[in-house]
């Protein structure tokens, strides 16, 4: 079983914390879906404010619905359309304050306000996944979200191919 703290004081602390926590998770396992699922998890539990965490596999032209944590979601989604499909497309971050102003937005969930999606990639530079995080609160994702949490899909990318 893992022991493990994590300080939620300041963005800085905890995306320092869950970095530390993220590297031991993946350090004990090498399947890539159950190193998702954990992954989804530990960003459920401790980042405040979200209504859905989860991964998002890129099998040939498509995004299909991996580990998750929250509501019921869409199970597929082609490249270019929506936030998600939007980031496996052009390999960019996609942090969008409001949702529902996103041009050809799939919404999945309706609570849903604003959404941060980075592409996940593996060690030959192609993109392996997407984690998409939404949150019910407008504007909830900062350029600290965007740093913190790209640098978690670093690592995990390592060990997901």
């Amino acid at each position: 079983m893992f022991s493990f703290s994590i300080n939620t004081g300041s963005k800085k602390t905890l995306y320092s914390d869950l970095l530390t926590t993220l590297k031991e998770l993946l350090s004990e396992e090498g399947d890539p879906i159950a190193n998702m699922a954990n992954t989804a998890a530990l960003i459920w539990t401790y980042m405040p404010d979200l209504n859905w965490v989860g991964f998002y596999r890129a099998i040939r032209s498509y995004l299909i619905l991996g580990p998750f944590q929250g509501k019921v979601a869409c199970v597929k989604i082609p490249y270019g359309r929506g936030v998600c499909g939007t980031a496996a497309a052009t390999g960019r971050i996609q942090c969008v304050r409001d949702v529902h102003t996103y041009p050809n937005h799939i919404s999945c969930d309706p609570s849903a306000a604003s959404e941060l999606v980075i592409p996940i990639r593996g060690r030959q530079n192609q993109i392996l996944a997407v984690i998409d995080l939404e949150s019910p609160t407008m504007g909830r994702f900062d350029t600290e979200d965007v740093e913190g949490c790209s640098r978690l899909m670093e690592v995990l990318g390592r060990f997901l191919g």
